[in-house]
């Protein structure tokens, strides 16, 4: 019976967390994009490889968002979370129309969520696999507050803003989690495959997993309907991470569909239609966990055995890309035991990143 710590375990821990910032980084210069045809005005053909966050973003409503709190509304006034407490010196960037995400970020950088999941991991790593939720936000809070900024992102999604936000009026941290229209969004889930992988690495039964994986969830992100897909997405994560090498994935990915979402994967890829049609009307590119936990699933089963076409799909479909993507590679990487190690290695950090993996692996 396979263990979370035999090889091939192993092999598919390190593949899926190196895929996931590589689909990160991979979507990032389209994130949000949510006409597909500005991304391929943007890059003819579609994106084929790690690029640069263009200059411009067509769609961008950055200006939108409030600085002071999570969600939209006033920009400015006295108490700014962007600029202020976090997002420090890119405050210029915010409220100019056209503004991209991510601006100024080269090919092969990880935008912020992935940042943070970098935090988790090292700091799992250094408990020896073990979550302490005190232990985390004390080391998310420095990272997002540091002087001179430890990332180069230039936005934060409403969960950091809303974090912070009460986090200013005095609320303690683990208290700090704030509720807006997109707290049941693909981001919540970003980090959670490192910190349940972490954990079943160093031997937490699933349950206590899965229990600890919805502590940390709601620390950012406290939602029932995005707690429940989370349930179904670490059980996921475990059946893939500990099958039997002779074990078909294709009914394992159609079996969570149904459970979690009433939905025949097959069937829908059978229909023959256009992934931007998948992605993008069937489902909603955008944020929301309704429509993009059902996307994922799609992508991973259609593209089961060829993620690299898979995780090209995922960024050329747009809308929230980068976080869907993000879980999105860790499935492939548990499904072939494999990272796409030659997108991985031109990451603009990915020596530091295949450190920290290995590091909580204890490979």
């Amino acid at each position: 019976m396979m263990t979370p710590a035999s090889p091939l375990a192993l092999a598919r821990l390190e593949a899926a967390l190196r895929n996931q910032f590589v689909a990160d980084a991979l979507a990032m210069p389209v994130h949000w994009y949510y006409n597909p045809a500005d991304i391929d005005r943007a890059f003819p053909g579609g994106v084929q490889d790690l690029e640069a966050a263009p200059a411009r973003h067509p769609s961008s409503i950055m200006s939108l968002h409030s600085t002071q709190h999570g969600g939209r509304g006033a920009q400015g006034g006295q108490r700014e979370i962007v600029g202020g407490l976090i997002l420090k010196g890119r405050r210029p960037f915010w409220g100019v129309p056209g503004m991209h995400y991510h601006q100024g970020m080269q090919a092969g950088e990880t935008t912020l969520n992935a940042q943070c999941t970098r935090v988790l991991l090292r700091r799992l790593a250094a408990d020896g696999g073990h979550y302490d939720a005190a232990h985390y936000l004390d080391d998310y809070i420095a990272f997002m507050t540091a002087e001179p900024p430890l990332h180069n992102d230039t936005y934060a999604e409403s969960w950091h803003r809303g974090f912070f936000a009460n986090l200013q009026r005095g609320l303690p941290p683990e208290r700090c989690a704030a509720q807006t229209h997109d707290t049941a969004s693909v981001g919540g889930l970003v980090s959670i495959a490192a910190l349940f992988l972490g954990l079943r690495r160093h031997g937490a039964t699933l349950d206590e997993a899965q229990a600890s994986c919805r502590q940390h969830l709601f620390l950012s992100h406290p939602d029932e309907s995005l707690a429940r897909v989370c349930a179904d997405y670490v059980a996921l994560l475990d059946t893939l991470l500990l099958r039997a090498p002779d074990t078909a994935a294709g009914p394992l990915l159609q079996a969570t569909a149904r459970r979690s979402l009433r939905l025949d994967l097959a069937a829908l890829v059978d229909k023959g239609r256009d992934d931007r049609d998948i992605v993008g009307r069937v489902f909603s590119s955008a944020c929301y966990i309704s429509d993009s936990w059902p996307a994922i699933l799609y992508l991973a089963y259609k593209y089961r055995d060829s993620p690299r076409a898979g995780l090209l799909a995922n960024a050329n479909a747009g809308g929230d890309n980068v976080h869907r993507g993000a879980v999105l590679g860790v499935l492939f990487g548990l499904l072939q035991g494999r990272a796409e190690d030659d997108w991985f290695t031109r990451l603009q950090a990915h020596t530091a990143i295949a450190a920290e993996i290995r590091a909580l692996a204890g490979s």
